[in-house]
């Protein structure tokens, strides 16, 4: 049962979470939520586990298509970062601030950026682009996260200063708009330099949120150096281009680590 350990402590986080919300807001909705990615989750860490290539790949499609088109577009929440903003401006504990909560601020303590590899609906579907693996190093780009981070909270701070009116109406168009400009931004990108994941590494404004918060994630790669033969094929294979051969939390590139194993798959000696 070991082999077994980490699916069943994300199916215990989750269901945990789902168990309290449903108790204390009075909502069963929040207990289908979290149970149904709870299980979602440790159905493609199970699928890893049992050596199945295209693992994370099903996690992606179960949780990215339930939050972009049940959440996002049937049940009309903003999910995207103005949605936070705009429910953290009302006062009200909901919808987007509950997800940013358990997945992008305080979750990140426990599975680090296992967002960016196996929830995001962005990332969901320029992972099918062909630069699966970047043809060359990471570029220096990562602050322009940090305007479109400060641009979204000045979006939806302007409507609230400005006394909008239908402002929920405008926090769905903004979903709506910011998912097609995310999608065209990130496949230009990802053909300009190459790289499927340079829209995470120097656009995407939820990043700031998940950077510092994985840089104490319990769930973390780690080398085995007595197996290590220093063959370099983990950093060839890594998308986010990170050095899991150095165990340290000061490891190149080591809060942009998505979890998404490549390293583990690829390594000839199983010392990851």
């Amino acid at each position: 049962m070991k082999e077994y350990r980490l699916p069943l402590i994300m199916l215990a986080v989750f269901e945990t979470v789902a168990i309290m919300l449903w108790l204390t807001k009075d909502n069963l909705f929040y207990l289908f939520n979290f149970s149904y990615i709870g299980l979602s989750i440790s159905l493609g860490i199970f699928l890893f586990i049992k050596k199945y290539k295209y693992a994370r790949r099903i996690v992606q499609l179960l949780v990215g298509l339930y939050l972009l088109l049940y959440l996002g577009l049937i049940c009309q929440e903003n999910m995207q970062i103005e949605g936070f903003w705009y429910y953290l401006f009302t006062g009200v504990f909901e919808a987007a601030t509950i997800h940013y909560a358990v997945a992008k601020i305080f979750g990140p303590l426990i599975f680090g950026r296992g967002w960016c590899g196996y929830a995001c609906w962005t990332a969901m579907v320029l992972d099918f682009l062909p630069y699966k693996i970047p043809k060359e190093p990471g570029k220096k780009l990562g602050w322009i996260r940090y305007i479109t981070f400060a641009l979204s909270l000045v979006f939806v701070a302007a409507l609230f200063l400005a006394n909008v009116g239908n402002i929920e109406r405008i926090m769905f168009l903004a979903f709506i708009i910011g998912n097609i400009a995310y999608y065209g931004i990130g496949t230009a990108l990802a053909f300009a330099f190459k790289d499927n994941r340079a829209f995470c590494k120097y656009i995407c404004p939820v990043t700031v949120f998940l950077k510092p918060m994985s840089y104490f994630s319990l769930i973390r790669i780690k080398c085995d150096k007595e197996k290590c033969i220093s063959c370099g094929k983990c950093r060839q294979v890594c998308p986010m281009n990170v050095d899991v051969t150095d165990d340290s939390r000061n490891r190149k590139n080591g809060t942009e680590c998505i979890l998404c194993m490549e390293c583990v798959h690829n390594c000839p000696k199983d010392a990851l």
